[in-house]
């Protein structure tokens, strides 16, 4: 096999390099995918500058990937060369714990994540377990894509778990590259939406992405009359709240999810918790399965990511404009 041309940071916070490697031997469970885009997302951001402290250099980030298969193992069954297909954050789980036996790899211990400790998708080609790899149904554009593979899953996954449907109330909370989505698919889902967000001049936006209410995070007055409104409230900022403001924004029973990830510990007064028998929690990407799922409820009501594409040569470009949020709603790499 040819070495995979790709971009890397060497050390935290460096700008992306060329970079290649030697992938060695197809395993034969792996696939690998000829990448034509590939979504930047805020969790390469935070590889990049090893934020986490699970980062190893020199690594070619990248995990919302749309490409074609390229090869396959000699076990793979349910993919073809020449097929359209995605990956996402998660490219392998161990196939035998308690989670990946009950169709939740995500959950697995031994899970592996595309571009954690191994290349990702800012490259040329990328290989992976074909139980994460996905067909891409036809409805879909690649560009628009790309984003749900970690993006879209991360919303629709706790949208799911929670059982959202027509009689619910499902809050928002930031417009950006998750919260545009989960706008979506609440609305699919058949719930009434409120978007809430700083930004004021996003009202219109939120609205035609199928908000049906927005409040103004900077209005108090606005807040205070949210109070007791939602059943579900998703919140995609990572940034310190008042977390309270949010809990009484719920309903009795009604539950307050982190997707993004605030740089302070989240604290709440217990007994607005107890009163109204409410809950904190938090989800990350969904499974294999759910991963599937989204994307055909993707392509048959049209959810799709707002993008803006970049050359894959020109990736330090587009991570510069991410970082300051200048990019409504997704960067995506084309090769």
């Amino acid at each position: 096999m040819a070495s995979i041309q790709g971009l890397a940071a060497h050390a935290a916070g460096a700008e992306l390099l060329p970079y290649h490697y030697d992938p060695g031997a197809l395993g034969a469970h792996e696939v690998e995918i000829a990448i034509t885009h590939c979504g930047i997302c805020h969790s390469d951001l935070h590889l990049i500058a090893n934020d986490w402290g699970i980062s190893q250099y020199p690594f070619i980030p990248g995990h919302e990937v749309v490409g074609a298969i390229a090869a396959v193992g000699s076990e793979v069954r349910q993919l073809e060369i020449g097929q359209r297909v995605g990956l996402g954050w998660q490219s392998n789980s161990c196939g035998v714990c308690e989670w990946c036996m009950r169709g939740m790899e995500n959950l697995c211990p031994q899970s592996e994540a595309t571009c954690v400790h191994r290349n990702g998708g800012y490259a040329d080609r990328v290989r992976a377990n074909a139980r994460f790899v996905m067909p891409i149904p036809d409805a879909l554009q690649s560009e628009h894509t790309a984003p749900l593979l970690c993006g879209g899953i991360t919303v629709y996954n706790p949208l799911r778990a929670h059982g959202v449907n027509p009689a619910s109330r499902v809050g928002v909370v930031g417009i950006g590259g998750l919260g545009h989505l989960a706008i979506q698919f609440a609305r699919v889902f058949g719930a009434e939406v409120t978007a809430f967000s700083s930004s004021a001049g996003k009202e219109e936006e939120v609205r035609a992405l199928g908000a049906h209410h927005f409040v103004n995070t900077r209005e108090t007055k606005a807040m205070k009359e949210a109070a007791g409104t939602q059943d579900f409230i998703l919140t995609t900022i990572n940034a310190d709240q008042d977390w309270g403001t949010y809990i009484q924004a719920l309903r009795p029973t009604g539950t307050l999810c982190f997707l993004g990830v605030p740089p302070s510990p989240v604290s709440a007064q217990a007994f607005p918790l107890i009163a109204g028998q409410r809950s904190i929690t938090g989800s990350p990407i969904g499974s294999p399965h759910q991963l599937r799922e989204m994307l055909d409820v993707a392509a048959r009501h049209g959810v799709k990511a707002t993008t803006e594409p970049f050359p894959m040569a020109k990736a330090n470009e587009a991570i510069e404009k991410v970082k300051k949020n200048k990019v409504r709603y997704r960067a995506v790499l084309a090769n």
